[in-house]
């Protein structure tokens, strides 16, 4: 669900770095704007632009890039069909701005801080002012709705949080004299999955790969292990009431229990029922739902849980979970920028030049 957690661990390589970023995207395209990839002096690469017909070019022009020590911007034009345009016969149908900053110890020292903020659970908006040449000129992060730094001239955006009223992480702003890049980055979710059983693995696997920050728990430790798990980030052996109830929750987590065991199903319910959860499932039958959490249904409980792609086998169970998984987290983010365009969220207090003098951080 995002490059930056692969990225921002890539920083702690020695070497020089440079950070690639699709900043403006004209038409169709393999990826959208905000998509990065980081680019190491040794050519290992961390996060995707494209299919492929774009990360060649872009470790070619780095050394270049290093040596200048200025931030530029790359227009491929991906629209020609023929063999010999940037699209390589793929026919994109789109154009591709992308954004090659050489990373010095300043920004680096920032997106070490903004590592740090994702990983406390805080939302983090980036704001690039770039020049008519296409470099960057300033840029600050606003670490939730209160803590700006970076290196920025003059008065920052009143509400930049506006500026990203839409279904989408990133947004090109074009306007005289000025060119914004707004980047939103948000903390790697997290998805709870009770029971170690053999159709666990594949959801795991799945999910990690997705992105997820993925929990593991059961109470039986002969299965809930890193040999079975070695995906997972945390593994909790304890019953499922008691790690229900004790395990702190927020609003972007997501819960699957797969135990198939009803009564533990129902304990995990029961302490789950009131949580501020992204997404809660239960596998199985719409029959078992009933007995287990009442009928009605409970709304905001998936039961059975997956998208219905009629997935047979725990390979597919598993595509079929995760999909739902990644709708869910779009669909909120839909309602929540809804909200945003109602009134439903507060401008920033501090939103002014003198919260982040030009140069510090």
């Amino acid at each position: 669900m995002g490059d930056w957690v692969d990225i921002l661990d890539a920083l702690s390589h020695t070497g020089r770095k440079l950070l690639a970023t699709i900043v403006r995207v004209d038409g169709s395209a393999y990826r959208k704007e905000g998509a990065m990839m980081l680019l190491t002096e040794n050519r290992k690469r961390y996060g995707i632009l494209s299919g492929g017909c774009l990360e060649d070019d872009l470790a070619e022009r780095a050394p270049g890039v290093w040596d200048e020590g200025v931030s530029q911007t790359v227009a491929y034009d991906l629209r020609s069909e023929d063999d010999l345009s940037w699209g390589q016969g793929i026919g994109c149908n789109g154009s591709v701005h992308v954004l090659m900053e050489p990373l010095n110890g300043k920004m680096t020292a920032h997106l070490r801080r903004l590592k740090r903020e994702l990983e406390e659970g805080t939302d983090v908006l980036h704001v690039k002012r770039l020049s008519e040449q296409g470099g960057v000129a300033d840029y600050l992060f606003l670490a939730g709705d209160k803590r700006w730094f970076g290196s920025w001239r003059g008065p920052v955006p009143k509400n930049p949080v506006q500026l990203l009223a839409s279904n989408r992480k990133a947004v090109w702003i074009g306007a005289p004299g000025e060119n914004l890049f707004v980047q939103r980055f948000e903390p790697q979710p997290r998805l709870l999955v009770f029971g170690a059983g053999p159709d666990a693995k594949p959801l795991v696997r799945i999910a990690a790969g997705a992105g997820f920050r993925v929990a593991v728990s059961d109470w039986r430790p002969a299965l809930c292990s890193r040999d079975h798990f070695p995906e997972a980030d945390e593994l909790i052996v304890d019953s499922p009431d008691r790690v229900a109830a004790a395990y702190r929750f927020s609003e972007r987590d997501s819960v699957i229990s797969m135990t198939h065991h009803f009564q533990k199903d129902r304990q995990i319910f029961e302490a789950l029922r009131s949580k501020p959860l992204r997404y809660f499932g239960i596998l199985g039958s719409k029959d078992r739902a009933r007995r287990l959490a009442g009928d009605p249904i409970p709304n905001g409980l998936h039961c059975p849980a997956g998208l219905p792609i009629g997935a047979e086998g725990p390979e597919e169970i598993a595509i079929s979970l995760v999909a739902d998984l990644i709708k869910a987290a779009r669909l909120r983010r839909v309602e929540d920028d809804l909200g945003d365009l109602l009134g439903g969220r507060a401008e920033p207090q501090n939103g002014t030049a003198k919260a982040v003098p030009a140069g510090r951080g």
